[in-house]
């Protein structure tokens, strides 16, 4: 694992500059709005405040920390995402923790970082299909827009019927679905029950709550459009102004592309399909490379030592010796990997049978 990371810290940070060609990308090194980039800095700084803000939303009043606590959990949990393979569920695990230690009971820790990850996803694929909306009747159809129009779609029009499904009629979803997967060799029918039973109970809590459910829409679509900021900002830094729609669209596409848990983060992935669209949506290559790459550098790497100094301050004093720092971090780091979904586990608990059992060693 350590070599593909370092494998794609090279592609992204010394050959993509080449590809774009090494004379222009220095000229444009050599004019950028130093301004801009602190404007883009201090976006993205909000975006992770409001973030915060989306966790202590759906946290009760009563039982919850103060923001500046949320906000260093969220930095926590966003560091060990990053570097965890199948990041997401480390993070996760971590911020139920931290939540726990910070006094916030665990049946409600659990249900706001479900309500964090469902919101946030929900708003992104929204965002994506409104981008869309508008984009393709002023650009018409290239693969570009097609390939983005077709995933918007689908996800949009999947998430609704799955509301409506499983909020209406669980039981009968449940029925079919393991008829069907007892049918599939590689498919477990009981275990694809269970997965639609959890989501169904998160969907009825939140359905049933709407002031809840808007202060998490606002705030996880905060999160989104200021980050959405910071990337352009950056991009303008270089010398291009990007469209609106073809911002949103080229954002929230790698965003849901970055979701499938290929690498940290989506290292790579978000890399790769933000400066494709971006070019495709008229942005020169130079400019548009090195807008990614200095948007990453604050959206993906700065978060990981950021988040460390974090995890220390919530776990250790302000007095405490530097033998004392180093093993909580070591403590956390192993606690993350540990808690990392392994391919067999992140099958089993989506309904997928792998071949093999106990003893096939490394998918365990």
């Amino acid at each position: 694992m350590a070599g593909l990371l370092i494998a794609l810290v090279v592609v992204e940070y010394l050959v993509l500059p080449q590809i774009a060609g090494a004379r222009r990308s220095l000229d444009l090194l050599a004019s950028v709005s130093v301004p801009g980039l602190l404007a883009g800095v201090l976006l993205e700084v909000a975006a992770i405040v409001a973030y915060a803000k989306l966790t202590e939303a759906v946290l009760p009043v009563g039982n919850r920390p103060g923001l500046s606590a949320l906000l260093r959990i969220d930095l926590s949990t966003m560091a060990a995402s990053h570097i965890v393979p199948g990041g997401s569920a480390a993070g996760a695990g971590l911020g139920y923790r931290l939540l726990t230690d910070a006094g916030v009971r665990g049946t409600d820790a659990g249900f706001a970082l479900a309500t964090q990850g469902l919101g946030s996803a929900v708003v992104l694929n929204v965002l994506l299909w409104l981008g869309l909306l508008v984009s393709i009747p002023r650009r018409g159809f290239n693969p570009l827009y097609g390939t983005a129009a077709i995933i918007g779609t689908l996800l949009i029009t999947g998430f609704a019927l799955a509301v409506v499904s499983l909020t209406r009629g669980e039981e009968r979803l449940a029925g079919v679905v393991i008829r069907i997967a007892d049918r599939i060799p590689m498919l477990d029918g009981e275990g694809l029950r269970r997965v639609l039973s959890r989501v169904a109970e998160r969907l009825r809590v939140l359905g049933a709550d709407r002031p809840l459910l808007i202060r998490a829409s606002l705030w996880a679509t905060a999160n989104w459009l200021l980050d959405a900021a910071s990337l352009w900002v950056f991009v303008a830094a270089f010398g291009y102004r990007v469209d609106l729609d073809g911002l949103i669209v080229a954002f929230a596409l790698a965003n849901v592309l970055a979701a499938v848990p290929l690498t940290p983060g989506g290292l790579g992935v978000v890399e790769a399909v933000l400066t494709s669209a971006l070019v495709g949506f008229g942005a020169p290559r130079g400019t548009a490379v090195l807008g990614v790459v200095v948007y990453r550098l604050v959206n993906f790497w700065l978060p990981i030592p950021i988040g460390g100094l974090s995890y220390l301050s919530l776990k250790l004093g302000p007095t405490s010796s530097r033998e004392d720092r180093a093993a909580a971090l070591r403590r956390a780091a192993e606690d993350s990997i540990a808690e990392a979904d392994t391919p067999r586990r992140w099958a089993e608990d989506r309904g997928i049978k792998l071949p093999g059992g106990e003893e096939a060693g490394p998918l365990r």
